[in-house]
């Protein structure tokens, strides 16, 4: 809990993840604790326990870099136990909240969430307002709808990310209020001004073209569509492809890929959780960054990718045509079209777009402040 003298400031819990959990959401919820607590009281309620171990996809859900994001929190928050829903409301009450915020991304939570927030409702005057990452999964089943609408019922407004969230979310809560806010710049990866021979040289890279697919993979990234789109790259231009995350599926049918096009000189497997100090390298020494994505709602990596100044290609589909600006911050192009994805990255390399697209960068990244959002958050707030 952020101590502070002034008896008047808002009072803001914070429901979410932050460390020690890895990914995303806890680094997300971890940088805007850091921003409210410029103006108000803050007091973040963590998970004690967030997925049993046999649902959750990767080696480990913490996080095990040398220098994690830290943020004071109350780890209370028991997935799968109800006892630790009601004594995670109680905490809260107590601490008189005037905005209680969730962090909504899964489904599996809505049990725990749901009750949480339906005692606060009953018990505790602070206005629940829920933050959505995803809406729906991108990997959905038929339980997903039933449980968000369960999810949903005590909340009082919604800060949704992109437009395909926001048609998400008024079908599941027709009359919502909400606030379309797009996910704000992760910019907390770059740590000083590294160069990009530096960085190639921390990670071993010796080739003149990169390329970076980055993150966790999934049936859903697209990867497959970039590797075929890598056979038609190399045709015209020497490039490198660095595939960095984590794979959350057998990983042998792209390595088997590969193998089979010939394309072992020209792609790199990091197959595994990159850790906080590491991912400087990775963007720094990347000349183009790609998502390949066949759905989405928004990404955290292309939020980084900005903050590093690196143009990125990305698919038509959910908020990522929203992010990159077209000729000026990258290109946008069909989802699952290999050869869309190789015109692109080709056009990128022979017509030297970096050049052309590096004096847009500032302009475009002040439409991700963090202030932004806290703006948007108390705009909610008083409607």
């Amino acid at each position: 809990m952020n101590k502070t003298d002034e008896s008047d400031c808002p009072r803001i819990c914070l429901v979410g993840p932050a460390y020690p959990y890895r990914g995303g959401i806890s680094h997300y919820n971890t940088r805007l604790a850091e921003e409210l607590k410029k103006k108000h009281r803050v007091y973040l309620v963590n998970y004690k326990r967030l997925y049993p171990e046999f649902l959750f996809p990767g080696k480990t859900q913490f996080d095990e870099s040398k220098s994690p994001l830290l943020v004071d929190s109350d780890r209370v928050i028991d997935s799968v136990n109800p006892l630790s829903w009601i004594r995670t409301a109680a905490r809260i009450i107590r601490f008189k909240p005037d905005i209680v915020i969730v962090q909504w991304w899964q489904p599996y939570l809505a049990f725990a969430l749901s009750k949480i927030c339906t005692i606060l409702r009953l018990l505790c005057r602070g206005k629940i307002i829920y933050i959505c990452h995803n809406v729906l999964p991108h990997e959905r089943s038929v339980l997903d709808g039933i449980l968000t609408r369960m999810a949903f019922l005590p909340a009082e407004g919604f800060i949704v990310q992109s437009k395909e969230d926001r048609d998400n979310l008024i079908r599941i809560k027709k009359n919502a209020d909400f606030i379309l806010r797009p996910l704000p710049i992760f910019d907390f990866f770059r740590k000083g001004d590294i160069t990009k021979g530096q960085a190639r040289e921390n990670i071993g890279a010796d080739y003149d073209n990169i390329i970076l697919f980055f993150g966790y993979v999934r049936p859903y990234k697209g990867l497959k569509y970039l590797l075929e789109a890598m056979t038609s790259i190399l045709k015209d231009v020497q490039i490198h492809l660095y595939v960095v995350g984590e794979f959350y599926q057998d990983s042998s049918f792209y390595k088997k890929f590969v193998k089979e096009h010939g394309l072992s000189g020209n792609v790199t497997f990091i197959d595994r959780y990159v850790d906080n100090e590491e991912v400087e390298n990775f963007f720094a020494a990347s000349d183009l960054v790609v998502l390949p994505y066949i759905s989405a709602t928004q990404s955290a990596i292309a939020q980084i990718a900005l903050s590093f100044d690196r143009p990125i290609v990305v698919t038509d589909v959910g908020g990522l045509p929203e992010v990159v600006s077209e000729n000026r911050t990258g290109f946008i192009v069909p989802p699952a079209d290999g050869k869309a994805l190789a015109s692109a990255v080709t056009k990128f390399f022979l017509e030297e777009w970096n050049l052309k697209m590096s004096p847009f960068f500032e302009d475009e990244k002040k439409r991700f402040s963090w202030e932004g959002m806290v703006s948007a958050l108390e705009e909610l707030f008083r409607k």
